[in-house]
């Protein structure tokens, strides 16, 4: 499979994936799930994954990574695998009760387990999913996907339905488990890690080291502003700022996440054939910053409209939480690929010491800010946003052979493409309604109106995006008329 079909197979799958997983969380905030219900689930989801971030060990980007991947090596990789991510979830099932003392809440305990519970499920699944990414077999990856959001959006509206209320989701985080782990071994035909085999494990287990670090800085960056705030204000705190937290990262996730895994055995297709990775690692830049910031600038300027109209009032101060998480999230794929590549090339050591640092900044913003309340905290991930891109820029720039002119220069490309999507947004709130009092019909017509405006732009920047565009189109309408084979790119 070529690499623009696996990216469209991604594409399809991140789409459905996100309708029902958007789908489901507005019918659940607006009937059945209140903010502080939603903050149990969040703590709990958050303190598991402190313990069971741990599960993958680095075995994904190995068998991705891999030169020579012989059935032993990957009978190896799947028996570390599963016997480091079963000790994981059995550490994490030991910690149900002592997060239910520390937060003084005894309903957590029940959450807590049953969502430790869905960990002892995801080794069996690492490894076949993996095996399909390597083939670049997008189309069984979907299949996935797409089921395992299925069973967790049915599972958790039938339960809400029936009042279980933040069981609802633990619920529904277990069925979506379950659901990856039998289609992922009906797509891969069946693996399972017998015989055991350990010997020739150095190469996971150092990789493992190196994506241990990158786990651990990432989770504890990204989980610790819930778990500060559910100790320091309430669950209901935590359901406000987790419900600004999913909306911005479910719509980053799928504008620039679903390509994410395909570019992976890509790059490592250009490196092992010794073509530079520059020049392609510029087009990604450019194709995640000229669409993921316009869409990310329009959720924050029309954050106050979409929260009321998506989830009711009663979630309404979640509107300026989003509104700097969105932003925040800009600087995020400023720099895409920030690990795997610096991991294709063999820069673990430097990647660790970046990571390391960037997470001590991440926690020492918190610090400072989490006594200040929710907002300070929202505000706190948008300063950390460009700490985070300042100390990965360099070492993404040095990986890949590329100067920081053209780098800058396709930043500045997307930036103008921003600018350009949200001008009918803020023009709407001037000359149509305030942000407190826009309708759906304004909504509509100001993001339509930006894209149009978004689009013009890439054309008389020369954005490398909008001929992206034009290719994808032209690819696609290839394919129709020669039967649904996708040219090769």
């Amino acid at each position: 499979m070529s690499v623009r079909a696996a990216a469209l197979w991604a594409l399809v799958s991140q789409y459905l994936s996100f309708a029902m997983q958007f789908a489901t969380s507005i019918v659940l905030a607006r009937w059945f799930i209140t903010p502080a219900q939603l903050g149990q689930f969040s703590i709990a989801f958050a303190a598991v994954t402190l313990v069971a971030f741990l599960q993958d060990f680095g075995v994904t980007r190995y068998v991705n990574g891999e030169r020579d991947l012989t059935p032993e090596k990957l009978r190896m990789a799947f028996t570390i695998s599963v016997a480091f991510a079963w000790s994981i979830a059995l550490l994490a099932l030991a910690s149900a009760w002592p997060i239910a003392a520390f937060y003084a809440d005894p309903a957590l305990f029940g959450i807590t387990l049953i969502v430790a519970s869905s960990y002892l499920l995801v080794p069996l699944a690492i490894v076949p999913q993996a095996t399909c990414q390597r083939r670049m077999d997008y189309r069984s990856n979907a299949m996935i996907e797409i089921g395992s959001s299925v069973a967790n959006a049915a599972t958790a509206l039938v339960l809400a339905l029936l009042g279980y209320g933040a069981l609802a989701l633990a619920w529904g985080a277990f069925a979506q488990q379950a659901a990856r782990l039998v289609i992922s071994q009906w797509r891969s035909g069946g693996m399972l890690p017998w015989p055991l085999r350990v010997s020739e494990a150095r190469a996971v287990l150092a990789l493992g080291g190196t994506n241990t670090v990158q786990v651990v800085c990432q989770t504890v960056s990204s989980r610790a502003p819930e778990l500060a705030l559910g100790a320091v204000v309430g669950n209901a705190a935590v359901g406000l700022f987790s419900r600004a937290t999913g909306l911005a990262l479910q719509l980053r996730t799928l504008i620039a996440g679903a390509v994410t895994g395909v570019f992976y055995p890509a790059f490592r297709r250009l490196r092992d054939s010794g073509e530079p990775l520059g020049p392609p690692y510029l087009r990604v830049v450019a194709a995640y910053t000229g669409v993921t910031w316009p869409a990310m600038a329009g959720i924050a300027v029309l954050a106050d409209p979409v929260v009321r109209l998506l989830y009711g009032e009663r979630w309404m101060e979640a509107a300026p939480l989003l509104a700097w998480v969105a932003f925040a999230q800009m600087f995020q794929v400023a720099v895409p690929l920030n690990a795997d590549l610096p991991l294709l090339l063999g820069r673990h050591r430097t990647l660790m010491r970046v990571m390391v640092l960037e997470t001590i900044a991440s926690i020492a913003l918190l610090a400072v800010t989490a006594p200040f309340g929710l907002l300070w905290v929202a505000i706190s991930r948008a300063i950390h946003g460009i700490v985070w891109v300042a100390m990965y820029a360099p070492l993404l720039c040095r990986s890949v052979g590329l100067g920081a002119r053209p780098l800058i220069a396709t930043w500045m490309k997307g930036a103008v493409a921003t600018v350009a999507a949200i001008v009918p947004a803020l023009a709407g709130f001037v000359f149509w309604a305030p942000p407190g009092e826009a309708g759906f019909l304004q909504v509509l017509a100001t993001a339509c109106a930006g894209v149009a405006l978004w689009f013009v732009a890439l054309v008389v920047t020369a954005h490398p995006l909008h001929r992206e565009l034009v290719e994808l189109a032209a690819s696609t309408l290839a394919s129709r008329r020669t039967g649904g084979q996708l040219p090769a790119r």
